[in-house]
Parts: structure tokens; sequence; C-alpha cells
């Protein structure tokens, strides 16, 4: 697990065995809020031994960004803390997290300790701010690449823990293309120090423009791309066609990952453009 300190008592973790998951922690004189967990326990367990014993403090709150497992099923290694979510997140965690847990243990024994902790403190529209010593945090909405996704500001810093809203390839699986769209334009004209993306490294402040303009580039050359598929007979041999490069991104994003994840962008795209 990588860790660093981004700004005055904010730190960033980042996993090394699960596609680049970030996880981070704003630390406060009396206790800390973490934003996120990561994929796997013994990663968890140890942003929990940094925070205990090198920061000295107890975690009172865990921020979820989305309900994903590798973002949320880490709740648990957190007992007593508060846990605050999107009230989609809520919903999803109780009716999709704990089926999936079952089925993910059988294949990783290491899943045995987890339990699903879905988030208590909710919210569903405008935001939610929350005191942190001398930092203020600022919740809001960040849909798109999922339906209960948020982002977290740390205002004083000008630092957005983004969540999955940005990511090196963005992910439309599992949410919209055009909530995407708007969430990475919106990012755009924040004003920020430092993008903390789910997955990947900390995007710089004289990185974010060109961060902005990619990601939004490549989702509009996959809206492109696949709404001519639908006049295509075989549909499936001309997605793969469609190269990532073609598309503005790079094959060796999330370690490799990104292939992979771009053709499931552009087959989930057209099965929402297309109905098929």
């Amino acid at each position: 697990m990588h860790r660093e300190r981004v700004s005055e008592n904010v730190f960033w973790f980042q996993s090394e065995v699960y596609a680049q998951v970030t996880a981070g922690v704003i630390v406060g004189p009396q206790w800390a809020v973490v934003i996120d967990t990561l994929a796997l326990p013994e990663e968890t367990l140890g942003m929990r031994e940094f925070i205990e014993h090198e920061l000295g403090v107890q975690v009172r709150y865990v921020i979820n960004t989305h309900y994903h497992a590798d973002h949320s099923w880490g709740n648990c290694f957190f007992p007593g803390a508060t846990v605050i979510g999107h009230a989609k997140c809520r919903e999803l965690l109780i009716e999709l997290g704990k089926p999936s847990l079952e089925g993910a243990r059988k294949q990783n024994p290491n899943l045995r300790q987890v339990k699903i902790v879905p988030p208590q403190l909710t919210f569903e529209s405008g935001e939610l701010t929350m005191r942190v010593g001398k930092k203020n945090l600022i919740l809001s909405q960040a849909f798109g690449h999922s339906n209960d996704g948020i982002s977290v500001l740390v205002e004083e810093d000008r630092v957005l823990f983004a969540g999955d809203s940005f990511m090196p390839l963005p992910y439309v699986v599992d949410g919209d293309v055009d909530d995407l769209l708007a969430s990475i334009k919106k990012v755009g004209r924040m004003g920020l120090e430092n993008i903390i993306q789910g997955h990947g490294d900390i995007i710089l402040r004289g990185e974010i423009d060109a961060a902005v303009r990619e990601n939004m580039n490549y989702l509009n050359n996959i809206k492109k791309a696949v709404k001519s598929a639908g006049k295509r007979k075989n549909v499936d041999e001309y997605l793969d066609t469609i190269s990532i490069e073609g598309c503005g991104k790079s094959r060796v994003y999330l370690g490799g990952l990104a292939i992979t994840l771009h053709q499931r962008n552009l087959r989930a795209l057209y099965r929402q453009m297309h109905g098929e």
C-alpha cells in the first residue's frame, strides 16, 4: 500500500494489489474521517493501524463515495465509526452488497471477516458539510460512474476526493455517460489544487485542465463511436475494432486493466443507447 501526505492533516492511500484503488483520511485534533476503504481487508487494516498508531487518533466517521465493493467493504474494520454516504449508496449496499459478498467469499477466503455496513447517515440532494479540526469538508453529488456517487472537497486546501467520478479511464458500466460528463465538467470549474481519483495517482494543479479535457474527450468519442455501431449488423465485431487509443486514452492505465474496462464501456453504452 502506498501512502502520501497531500496537505496538512490530509493523507492518501493507494492499493498495490487491486486496480490502484485509493482512499484517504483527514485528521483532526481528537478524531479522524476516512474517505473510502481499500479493496482487501489487510490493506484497510493497514490504514487503520497508521491512523491509530502513527497519527494517534481514532476514526469517528467513514465516508463512502459510492457503494462498489472496492470502496465500501472495509467499513466493518472501523467499529464504532458512523458511515456517511448518499441515500442511494445505503440502498444499493443493502440490496446488492450482501449477496455480492456471499458470492465473493466462495472465491476469496480472506473476505470471511468482511461484513456489509451500509451508511447510517445519508443525504439525497444538495450538500452535506462537516468540520474536522481546521478543515471544512463539503460532500456533494458526483453521479455518472454510479447513481449514488459523491465527492468530498477539503475546502481550505482545494483538495477533492472525487471517488470514481474521476479516474484515469472513465467507467460508465454502472452509471450514465451524460451524468459523468457533467460531473467531470464540474470538477474542471472548481479551482482545485489536487484531485484524488478513485483509482490511480493524484492529479496535481498543473495537470487538472488536461486531465478534464482528456476524460471528456474520451467519453464524447465513445458516445460517437457507439452511436454509429447501431447501424451495423455485426455489432460485437465492430465494437472490438474501436481502440482505446483511437478514443484518446492509453492502454497502460490502471495496471493494464484499461483495455478490458474500455470494451465494457462500449458494450454498456451500446445497451443504453440502443436497448439491446
